[in-house]
């Protein structure tokens, strides 16, 4: 399935090369047609709505459709069933008590001067939450509501808006709508794909517009959230899923196999690495691969991605493996290793890091508590996880008194005057002349 090469060989450095070379390239007709349908949602706002929805979602979808109701929420709560509601609410209280200690305060310093000088922390007065239903509601995301809406309500946001498309009877997927209102979201549309991203950036008759959208999406979402970006703030340009596997000879081979599916199977972009010191262990994942796959209800989309995008890399020690996955910046990073603690401190670069042989990536996805919104294709190496402070604004503060303006007006006129902008100096000029 993927083949096996020494990273120290030609072989390895060129397969390691691949990897390292990769990149989300946006097809421009592709990025054309999105713009069109931004263009089209921002000039006739609701009608554009219903126009692509017809088109693609639910051919009999109309105007009274496009809100959740109250009996809409009612009838979720009746579909669902209460081991989701305690597994959704178990999730939750995890999800919550992570982000809480994220939450920033505002801070003010006095200087002997009598100036006064700080950082207010606010958050944004609205966010969008673009959730996918997933084959026409059948797979809805419900971990993307609880990942993307428990910050913002940390944060403070007053109005948090939800979007997801339609099936094709006009619904929306009742574990979605539970999952929103369970942390506290009534304000629901269906809606999908580019044209709910621009409802939600530019508003139309029925949605107002928001100041942050985030989200997962397919490519349409991830451009129509590249091109709103700066009229509104994103959470991220996120790639195809990502996992990186570091084990030694104490890793059982079925464990790593069941979790490089777990990515794999996503699309058959997804990246799936192995960095092991074992050659044994190695073989052993290779034969537990194919063993897995046949099992598997997305096996032929993981067996693409293995097959395009796998890497199985035997290295001579531990440190090595952390020098090339501080290269990578994987999304995922699983320390499959009978001691991960003293690696850890080696590792530079990674969306999360999964520690142990019973921390697959799969819990972090759900139910331990850190977010699932992590930075892919290498930006591990100067982003990081959505959080609460991906809805706060910080708004510096300053308050000078006269005695501390004279002190520093001098200094304020100099570098003004250095920089060729004397209008600048001549605002504080004006004020010392007085």
């Amino acid at each position: 399935m993927i083949p096996i090469s020494r990273a120290s060989t030609g072989e390895g450095r060129k397969r390691l090369e691949q990897v390292l070379g990769r990149r989300f390239e946006i097809d421009q007709d592709l990025e054309n047609r999105v713009k069109d349908i931004l263009k089209r949602v921002e000039t006739d706002g609701n009608k554009a709505l219903v126009h692509y929805t017809r088109q693609f979602d639910a051919p009999q979808f109309s105007l009274d459709d496009l809100v959740v109701t109250g009996q809409e929420i009612d009838q979720a709560y009746e579909a669902v069933s209460p081991e989701f509601l305690i597994a959704l609410r178990k999730a939750r209280r995890n999800i919550e008590e992570f982000h809480r200690p994220q939450l920033q305060k505002s801070w003010f310093m006095t200087r002997d001067d009598g100036s006064i000088l700080g950082q207010r922390v606010s958050p944004v007065d609205a966010a969008g939450l673009y959730v996918p239903g997933g084959q026409g509601g059948k797979t809805p995301l419900v971990s993307s509501v609880l990942m993307n809406g428990i910050p913002a309500k940390i944060a403070g946001v007053e109005r948090i808006v939800l979007v997801t498309p339609p099936s094709d009877d006009c619904s929306a997927s009742p574990h979605l709508i539970v999952a929103a209102r369970e942390i506290g979201i009534s304000e629901m549309y269906k809606a999908g794909s580019a044209w709910a991203i621009a409802a939600l950036a530019f508003g139309t008759e029925t949605i107002a517009p928001v100041d942050v959208i985030v989200g997962p999406g397919n490519i349409f979402v991830t451009i129509a959230k590249k091109l709103v970006s700066g009229r509104v703030g994103i959470d991220m340009v996120a790639g195809p899923s990502e996992i990186l596997v570091i084990a030694d000879e104490s890793a059982r081979p079925e464990f790593v196999a069941a979790d490089l599916l777990s990515q794999a199977e996503h699309d058959a972009m997804a990246t799936s690495i192995l960095l092991t010191t074992s050659e044994d262990l190695a073989k052993g994942v290779c034969l537990e691969l194919d063993k897995q796959l046949e099992s598997l209800a997305r096996a032929e989309v993981a067996k693409q991605s293995l097959q395009g995008n796998g890497l199985i890399l035997v290295v001579d020690d531990l440190e090595e493996a952390a020098q090339i996955s501080n290269s990578i910046g994987p999304e995922h990073l699983e320390l499959m290793v009978e001691d991960p603690w003293q690696i850890m401190p080696l590792i530079k670069h990674a969306g999360a890091i999964f520690m142990g042989s019973y921390t697959p990536e799969p819990i972090g996805d759900y139910i331990a508590g850190p977010n699932h919104v992590l930075p892919t294709m290498g930006t591990a190496r100067f982003s990081s996880a959505l959080g609460v402070e991906t809805f706060l604004k910080r708004t510096s503060i300053l308050n000078y008194s006269r005695k501390a303006f004279e002190q520093d007006a001098l200094d304020v006129m100099l570098l003004a005057e250095v920089e060729g902008l004397s209008a600048h100096a001549y605002s504080v000029k004006v004020r010392k002349e007085e």
